[in-house]
């Protein structure tokens, strides 16, 4: 029967194909009596065979794909399930009280993973997660369950889950991932921006993706008006056919403006860049006609992993970004660890509230190692391109000052070393922190550049959870207050000579362009599937009455009074 459901157009496009449902699956186990030992031990045995034969597909896929360093995760996989003095116990414990072999495995390991957890050595500690995933694993064999794995696709699908964190969505295989949904998030959801930046549909908070999608449906994702529909009839598929092919066709309008420059209708320039998290995310940059970089995400570096990058790890990562680009500027934002991304092996506090609590430029100033060695590689890395540094979450000058000394001092040591470092590196912050924005005439006598955070800010200003569906109404980038904060940016940038930039989603969104046009905004950064988009609109644009208008939407009431200003005014033009 065909169902519809409504959510979230987190990613534009339109795609059709099965699910594949990524949920993990519960492993429930109950202790029972067995009375054939010898059958009870050789189904433990091929339930390890299994494992070890999948570990090894996936080892050599990760290898592939994502590199040596993310493979090494499943070395450590492979050597816990190959150890006799984990199986050893196990077959002892079936044999000698006659239980069933996943309750053997779940009393054995948990023994061992409690000893590990209460060890000193750091390296010691990291082996119980190791002994907890192959656990999973051999628990999920013997209960006839499958673990999904996304690096694993090999068909086309649309991919269906709760929600997906950013290293589920960084190993999803583009080339077989034609689309996903998720009961959760928004359009500033990390899975959403990644979606955006893969260039793959997406439509998430629909609520009961998971409970209503089943492995194999067809299902149609649309990620243009925000609907899914499951095992749609022949004709709702015909219709979607063509709408794909009529959004493809436009695509390719679209696509005549890669070359050209962003100018309005009356000769205004602004640059268009694009947000990426990874040095793959570059194609797409270039075949979208990025002018740059507007924001590396470089937190994808550590997430995903077992232990922090090397600096030599980041130093080839960030060379290849700005190798990659030939000079077009790429601003880099430094460590954006904590609200919604966390890294298990830092160990770090649970917090009542993350998002306000101890992340990006507090932890990198409070855990400086991490912050040095990551500042030395942008450092070498910087001779290869033009590169500019952006710190996260800046609260107050003080913060900005002891971040850039840290910054000036690794580069004197470097220099001292003989390692050559580009002059005049440009070195700025996010603007997400509401007192930041107020405080903009005082920042941008120090800052070299602002780029507004609007994600952040947006929720900071109205006190509402992005995450939180229940709030997502005060999710409001069109609301008088956040362009007040907006333009306060934008003129105390320009009154010192400086440039103004927007990494939000909000910079490439189109109801917000023809105000930001008008507010003066500099530098518009987004994922890069929405610049051609962007530059097309811009393009049919007066920037002096998109000014106008600014003036005139700074002064009404509320955020749907702004958007219907903003079509008034956009459908003259």
């Amino acid at each position: 029967m065909s169902t519809l459901l409504s959510g979230i157009a987190a990613s534009n496009g339109i795609a059709i194909a099965k699910a594949y449902r990524l949920i993990e699956p519960e492993l429930k186990v109950e202790k029972k009596s067995i009375e054939n030992v010898a059958e009870e031990s050789a189904r433990f045995k091929a339930a390890v065979d299994m494992s070890k034969s999948e570990l090894q597909n996936i080892r050599e896929k990760a290898a592939e794909d994502l590199g040596e360093d993310k493979a090494a995760i499943f070395d450590a996989h492979l050597l816990v399930i190959s150890d006799p003095e984990l199986l050893g116990p196990i077959e002892d414990k079936i044999k000698s009280e006659n239980i069933n072999a996943e309750f053997a495995l779940k009393e054995t390991a948990d023994m061992f993973i409690l000893m590990f957890e209460q060890m000193d050595n750091e390296y010691m500690r990291e082996r119980a997660a190791d002994i907890r995933d192959v656990t999973k694993r051999l628990l999920a064999h013997l209960l006839g369950v499958q673990i999904p794995n996304p690096s694993m696709i090999a068909e086309e699908v649309i991919v269906i889950s709760e929600d997906l964190t950013p290293s589920d969505t960084a190993q999803l295989n583009r080339q077989f991932v034609k689309g996903f949904t998720t009961d959760i998030g928004g359009r500033t959801s990390h899975s959403a921006i990644m979606a955006r930046s893969m260039e793959i549909p997406a439509v998430v908070g629909t609520k009961e993706a998971t409970k209503t999608i089943q492995n194999g449906d067809i299902v149609i994702v649309d990620g243009l008006n925000g609907q899914v529909h499951i095992n749609p009839t022949p004709e709702v598929i015909k219709q979607y056919e063509k709408e794909a092919q009529a959004y493809e066709a436009q695509k390719a309008e679209w696509a005549k403006l890669v070359n050209e420059q962003t100018i309005s209708k009356d000769g205004h320039h602004v640059e268009l860049v694009a947000n990426i998290g990874t040095p793959k995310d570059l194609v797409g940059v270039i075949n979208n006609g990025g002018e740059g970089v507007g924001l590396y995400r470089t937190e994808f570096l550590y997430m995903g992993r077992e232990q922090l990058p090397t600096e030599e790890e980041q130093f080839e990562a960030y060379k290849a970004v700005l190798e990659g680009l030939k000079g077009k500027p790429v601003v880099v934002r430094t460590l954006d660890i904590g609200g919604d991304k966390e890294l298990p092996y830092l160990n770090l506090p649970k917090e009542m509230n993350p998002f306000l609590g101890y992340r990006a430029i507090r932890l990198c100033l409070d855990q400086q190692e991490i912050f040095r060695t990551q500042l030395r590689a942008l450092l070498r890395a910087s001779q290869y391109g033009d590169l500019k540094i952006m710190f996260p979450m800046i609260a107050t000058l003080g913060e900005f000052r002891q971040a850039k000394a840290i910054l000036e001092e690794e580069k004197q040591q470097l220099l001292a070393k003989g390692v050559t470092v580009a002059e005049g590196i440009e070195v700025g912050i996010m603007v997400e922190i509401p007192s930041t924005a107020v405080m903009a005439d005082t920042f941008a006598k120090e800052v070299d550049f602002f780029s507004i955070g609007t994600n952040d800010l947006i929720q900071y200003t109205m006190a509402a959870d992005r995450m939180n569906e229940r709030v997502s109404y005060l999710y409001q980038p069109y609301n008088p207050a956040i362009l007040r904060l907006v333009k306060m940016v934008i003129d105390a940038a320009h009154k010192e000579g400086k440039w103004a930039g927007m990494c939000g989603e909000m910079a490439g969104d189109e109801t917000a362009i023809p105000v930001l046009l008008g507010l003066g905004l500099d530098e518009f950064s987004m994922s890069a599937t929405s610049i051609l988009r962007a530059r097309s609109l811009i393009s049919k644009l007066s920037k002096e009455e998109m000014e106008a208008l600014a003036i005139s939407v700074l002064d009404l009431e509320t955020n749907e009074d702004v958007q219907a200003a903003v079509e008034a005014a956009v459908s003259k033009a």
